[in-house]
């Protein structure tokens, strides 16, 4: 019981994060449970946590929908999970996220210095985000922060960047899921159970998360973000 309740504190705490910056929800969590089971499991079970409360971001913001951006997003980042996900045990997890971190501090301390550059705002940013991302996600479970970056460079409404990133973020999930379970990933019975507590914690963790995005003014939310990159990027760096 102590497990699940540990469990269900970290997913109020992940979701309300990831509803607020638009990502981070399985780069809070999959760190901390990877102390406690290995990295299969952890990516399966944040992976279903993730996939909910996408649902929940979608319902909470959907007047961000842009087709065009989903699609461009989308569909290459569909293609790349699934074949990071076929190569999770493939390559060395921790010098790839230390080159991830060192790449997200330094984007980050670039905008801070010059803040009005951006990713160029066009097809090829999108199509290479969707690919870096959905890599990033089937492999390691953490492709939010790479989506984060790229769709920043869109200069987003809030509604917009939160949807978009959730509504790219499901799909990915789908897939990936797909892929874990094909490759007869499961969990503990426990685990499933507890299921029935993360899920409707994870939604009441978005809830409060969009109460403090409405009260956020345009501006504070991109630095926001900006931040949370940079400290996801130290996180990778130093503690992979």
């Amino acid at each position: 019981m102590i497990e699940l309740t540990l469990i269900s504190v970290l997913t109020l705490l992940a979701s309300a994060v990831g509803t607020v910056t638009g990502f981070g929800t399985s780069t809070i969590m999959i760190p901390i449970l990877l102390f406690w089971y290995p990295l299969p499991q952890t990516l399966l079970l944040v992976g279903v946590i993730h996939f909910v409360g996408n649902i929940w971001k979608m319902m909470f913001f959907h007047r961000g929908l842009q087709w065009r951006l989903l699609l461009l997003f989308g569909v290459p980042s569909i293609l790349a999970s699934y074949l990071g996900a076929t190569l999770t045990s493939s390559f060395d997890e921790q010098l790839l996220l230390r080159i991830l971190g060192a790449a997200f501090l330094l984007y980050t301390l670039f905008l801070f210095l010059h803040s009005t550059w951006r990713i160029p705002a066009n097809t090829t940013a999108a199509v290479s985000g969707g690919l870096a991302s959905g890599f990033m996600a089937g492999m390691f479970g953490v492709g939010g922060a790479v989506r984060g970056a790229f769709l920043r460079a869109f200069d987003l409404s809030k509604d917009a960047f939160i949807f978009t990133a959730a509504a790219i973020a499901l799909v990915t999930d789908s897939t990936r899921l797909i892929t874990y379970t094909a490759d007869q990933i499961n969990l503990p019975s426990l685990l499933w159970y507890g299921m029935a507590i993360f899920l409707p914690v994870s939604l009441l963790g978005s809830w409060i998360g969009q109460r403090i995005v409405r009260r956020l003014p345009e501006a504070t939310f991109r630095t926001a973000v900006a931040v949370f990159l940079g400290l996801s990027g130290v996180k990778f760096l130093l503690f992979p």
